[in-house]
């Protein structure tokens, strides 16, 4: 064996510690890839009935106006409402929060509002909103005075057509425990959360910018053409150009 080839297999100090440092991402993703399968496991465990069904609090949703349940189209409203519709829990029957106003606090009933939709949920579509059902909604655009950017949503355009219902929360169902996999994401979670490897984990898993980013389009950038389907006539582009 010749100097030359020796020189090969013995490794340099930067190339052990840049070997040491993939070993050690490597370990990392695996890490996130196992605590990821456990929640998977967790979320995905029987339901048991309870002997005892007890009240949490109360829940706030929409339900089709008294008006609107025997009209010819309820059927379709009562589907795009299924689509569309939020609940919300509270453990007071009013819905109000604390509101500071002039160095005093007072209350006022929280407000709640029917799912919408950014440009990435609507072009995504996994509700399963039909062509029917998107032509009743519109396209709100919100400028935005800081980021010099608008806001693109699409909002339903006939919301009188629901009502908010209240209604106890009663818990009927509890999801079954699993100790093994309760300890494990313990394990997990704290060996994470003691030696400070969410930023790294985030940066190998899911990038460097990861946080929500909103779907908006820049003012000047704003394609006009893009949102008209490719089956349109003529004439939809000649609107355009007046």
């Amino acid at each position: 064996m010749n100097t030359h080839e020796l020189s090969y297999r013995i490794k340099s100090a930067r190339r052990k510690k840049r070997f040491a440092i993939k070993d050690r991402d490597k370990q990392l993703i695996q890490l996130d890839k196992r605590s990821r399968e456990l929640w998977h496991q967790k979320r995905h465990l029987p339901l048991v009935p309870l002997e005892q069904p007890y009240q949490r609090g109360w829940k706030r949703f929409f339900v089709l106006r008294v008006n609107a349940k025997y009209g010819v189209k309820a059927d379709f409203y009562e589907a795009v409402l299924a689509k569309i519709n939020t609940v919300v829990h509270h453990h007071d029957k009013m819905f109000k929060r604390k509101k500071r106003r002039k160095w005093r606090y007072g209350y006022e009933v929280e407000q709640q509002s029917l799912r919408e939709f950014d440009t990435y949920s609507w072009n995504a579509n996994r509700v399963g909103l039909t062509e029917e059902e998107k032509a009743c909604f519109i396209r709100i655009e919100i400028f935005d005075v800081r980021t010099r950017c608008v806001d693109v949503k699409y909002v339903f355009a006939e919301p009188w057509r629901y009502v908010l219902k209240i209604k106890p929360h009663i818990v009927t169902h509890i999801r079954l425990i699993d100790v093994d996999i309760e300890r494990e994401l313990a394990y997990i979670e704290g060996y994470i959360a003691n030696h400070m490897l969410s930023p790294r984990i985030n940066l190998l898993t899911r990038g460097k910018r990861y946080n929500y980013k909103r779907s908006f389009e820049r003012l000047r950038y704003i394609n006009k053409i893009k949102n008209i389907p490719r089956n349109s006539r003529k004439e939809a582009y000649l609107d355009l150009e007046t």
